[in-house]
């Protein structure tokens, strides 16, 4: 039973670190903190249902994240490049309002009734680990988290594109004038942090219903973890991933009374030890 619950953890963290990757490039670079990124995620999921109807789920899993990702370059040409030297309460709101235009949106594409997509029948069994039936996809879920987090990790460290995102988050001015082109720059992270919400929307949806209501199922725990990591952190973001992950998997079982606020206590005591959050700095 521990053992499930456990992998249960597992899966749930590595679907955060797909979700909260975007969410912390996004802010890391442009300073906006999207509520819309759980829109974004149900969107993605949606539109990879329509894609895997028609074609499969592995079609699925390319054009929605491709799609995605085009529509984050569009967001932040006409949106986030133009919120990130406003107030917060604007940020808050434009973003708020955006997340309404997504569900409603979604509701008249796609109505209120609960969806469901197949995993890939390659994936509809399970696997033995030491006596235990683990579902493949989940584990194929814990997989692509892992790749995920790997991928951007080599990425931002040892290609130009990625050193330049660095330089950008610390000192976008200053960068600009060393001859990197900031609003590019920007625009294909925005889109890929966006492409990234719309892969992991897919990834969820053979093991969780497709309805208008998820975004606000995943935002709360998808803030959390980043406010916890430390804002604009991706390493940060990936602990405080796994760490969630655990306590939602584990409370759920052994404290179902608090495990709804079991994040927010993480949340608090992070913040009242480390104010920056796990990757943050002290001072």
């Amino acid at each position: 039973m521990l053992t499930i619950n456990l992998f249960n953890g597992l899966v749930y963290g590595a679907l955060l670190i797909i979700m909260c990757s975007g969410l912390a490039l996004i802010y890391g670079l442009r300073r906006v903190v999207n509520f819309a990124h759980g829109s974004l995620y149900m969107l993605g999921a949606y539109i990879g249902y329509s894609v895997a109807l028609r074609y499969n789920f592995w079609a699925a899993l390319v054009a929605a994240p491709a799609i995605m990702a085009l529509l984050g370059v569009l967001l932040d040409r006409y949106g986030f490049r133009l919120l990130q030297d406003r107030d917060p309460l604007t940020v808050v709101l434009v973003t708020f309002g955006l997340l309404l235009v997504i569900e409603d949106f979604v509701q008249t594409a796609w109505g209120k009734s609960n969806l469901s997509v197949e995993a890939p029948a390659v994936l509809a069994t399970s696997i033995d680990f030491f006596g235990t039936p683990l579902p493949a996809y989940r584990v194929a879920v814990i997989g692509v988290g892992a790749l995920v987090a790997l991928g951007l990790t080599g990425w931002l460290r040892f290609s130009k594109a990625g050193l330049f995102v660095r330089a950008a988050s610390t000192d976008p001015t200053t960068t600009a004038m060393q001859g990197v082109n900031t609003d590019a720059l920007s625009a294909g992270v925005v889109g890929l942090g966006t492409a990234l919400a719309g892969l992991a929307g897919v990834v969820a949806a053979p093991f969780l219903s497709l309805s208008p209501s998820m975004s606000s199922d995943v935002i709360i725990d998808s803030f959390v973890v980043v406010v916890v990591g430390g804002l604009g952190s991706l390493a940060g973001a990936f602990v405080a991933a796994m760490v969630l992950g655990m306590v939602q998997s584990l409370g759920a079982v052994y404290l179902p009374d608090l495990s709804a606020i079991l994040p927010f206590v993480i949340m608090v005591a992070v913040l009242i030890w480390r104010p920056a959050g796990f990757a943050g700095s002290r001072t």
